[in-house]
């Protein structure tokens, strides 16, 4: 006899993840999709701990905007991770082509069903609007942010308007190299 997973039960059981770099103002880049004054530290920043994270995730979620900027990048950051791209204006077969193991999904309940109908549990979710997206839906569980010591003044806001507050059990806190400051929580309720 089989049994249809239950999709309240199955949409509970993702842990949305986000570990992200911020200006001390909380953008993620400039307006312009920038974000050098976030990488120049380079190895002067020290352990992140970002290899150890991203090897905990199973899947990743990126919004358009994330997809087109580490498309550009040398070499495939996501690679051997199963990649969904949230889009409304890129075909689904545009990242399969350019990309292994990415598929696109135009809603937020798109990527959702495919998560759950892959058993994805734990979930990257990566890029502004997808972060907000999936943190005013109740999907975030872990946040993970860097904060870079610069004022940028105007950008990318990690965070938008939220129906409500959203309360946060601060993990710790650590200081990296460059001035840097990581700070881990976990979302509540």
């Amino acid at each position: 006899m089989t049994t249809n997973p239950d999709p309240a039960r199955s949409r509970a059981a993702l842990v949305g993840c986000v570990f992200v770099g911020t200006s001390l103002d909380g953008f993620i880049a400039r307006e312009n999709g920038d974000f050098e004054w976030l990488t120049a530290a380079g190895d002067a920043l020290g352990e992140t701990g970002y290899d150890e994270f991203f090897a905990s995730v199973d899947a990743m979620v990126l919004g358009r905007g994330t997809f087109d900027t580490v498309s550009m990048f040398p070499e495939w950051p996501y690679q051997g991770k199963r990649v969904f791209v949230l889009s409304r204006t890129l075909l689904r077969s545009d990242a399969g082509e350019s990309r292994p193991d990415t598929t696109m999904h135009a809603t937020l309940g798109d990527v959702i069903d495919a998560l759950i109908a892959e058993g994805r549990r734990r979930v990257y979710v990566d890029g502004g609007r997808t972060i907000q997206s999936f943190l005013r839906a109740g999907l975030i569980r872990e946040i993970t942010i860097t904060r870079a010591p610069v004022l940028l003044g105007s950008g990318i806001p990690l965070f938008g308007p939220l129906s409500g507050d959203v309360h946060l059990r601060h993990i710790g806190t650590r200081e990296l190299g460059a001035g840097f400051v990581q700070s881990s929580y976990e979302v509540l309720g």
